[in-house]
């Protein structure tokens, strides 16, 4: 008798598309799609789209292969709350206030032994921990650097998810008081700085500040301008290039050294846009952090880039939470 060939599907929400894919116990996506994610705001009906598209998945993976065994849904979505199944008060969805994701997904798959939500985040740390960097490691956290900051935090093998399954919003930590207005309309928090978006802000500042009319970036408009081209530039010796990578990292180092004193993890992991800068995002990040570090602490904690594959990352880091969710059903 052949043995049946687990997979689990992973589905990532965002503003605007919906990505779905099916992934095997390597952490190898097999079939993928995608839906848009509605502005008509109606849940019943996007529900039902999401369900016929994943239904629609699960038959290609078995006409692929015929032993295939789909063990549950992993999801990721903007305030995902693992606890309740919801998605809560999202400001990029057009769905309002509290929507019951799994429990009206749950219709679709009665029998679907695994069906489980949490934000992007948190889905991005357990996809580092069951198919990444973070493989054997019970004890990091991981940074996800985008438009916004996410976190997840993994304290002795187990996500923290807080009393009410919000832990671990790091990127909303006031950094500067009364600095610069964050998405969230508050003031001065990490993700003002550190993000990508933090970082076209920079950049933008350093020009006016120099007069750098010379600079490969001067001639952008604010629209236009993103981590990439501030990428390029530094890599062609560009001063304010150079120099938003600079500022970025020493900020973020000095956050960095804040989550170590919390939580003495044995790693962090930086995953988004920004970190494929390399060194000019990783080297003043680290030396930062280990400038603002207790002595006990220093030279131990890794600075890592996540293994996940940037394209895929959203599905992989979803379709992961089933196999914690297996492991506490038969342990």
């Amino acid at each position: 008798m052949l043995k049946m060939k687990k997979v689990t599907i992973g589905v990532d929400i965002g503003g605007t598309n919906t990505a779905i894919g099916v992934v095997d116990e390597a952490g190898n996506i097999m079939v993928k799609d995608n839906i848009p994610t509605p502005s008509h705001g109606d849940i019943d009906r996007y529900i039902a789209d999401l369900a016929a598209a994943i239904n629609e998945l699960i038959k290609s993976v078995t006409l692929i292969n015929e032993d295939a065994e789909v063990i549950g849904i992993g999801i990721g979505a903007p305030n995902g709350n693992y606890y309740t199944g919801n998605i809560e008060y999202a400001a990029n969805l057009s769905f309002k206030g509290a929507v019951h994701l799994v429990k009206l997904l749950r219709n679709y798959f009665p029998l679907m032994p695994a069906l489980a939500l949490t934000n992007d985040a948190n889905a991005a740390a357990i996809g580092e921990m069951i198919y990444g960097g973070a493989k054997g490691m019970k004890n990091f956290v991981m940074f996800t650097l985008g438009t916004g900051i996410g976190s997840g935090i993994v304290v002795n093998g187990e996500l923290v998810y807080g009393c009410d399954g919000f832990a671990g919003e790091i990127g909303h930590t006031s950094f500067i008081p009364g600095g610069r207005p964050c998405g969230c309309s508050a003031l001065g928090h990490l993700e003002a700085y550190c993000s990508a978006s933090g970082m076209k802000r920079t950049a933008f500042e350093l020009l006016a500040h120099h007069n750098a009319n010379d600079s490969l970036l001067a001639d952008k408009s604010y629209r236009e301008l993103d981590s990439k081209m501030i990428f390029d530039a530094a890599e062609k010796g560009d001063k304010i290039g150079i120099e938003v990578f600079q500022k970025t990292g020493a900020w973020l180092g000095l956050a960095l050294a804040n989550t170590v004193h919390y939580l003495s993890p044995e790693a962090i992991f930086l995953f988004g846009g920004p970190t494929a800068a390399g060194d000019f995002i990783f080297k003043p990040t680290k030396e930062s952090m280990e400038e603002h570090l207790l002595p006990i602490y220093k030279n131990k904690i890794k600075i890592l880039p996540s293994k996940l594959k940037s394209g895929d990352a959203a599905i992989v880091g979803a379709s992961a939470l089933v196999w914690k969710e297996i492991e506490k059903i038969y342990l």
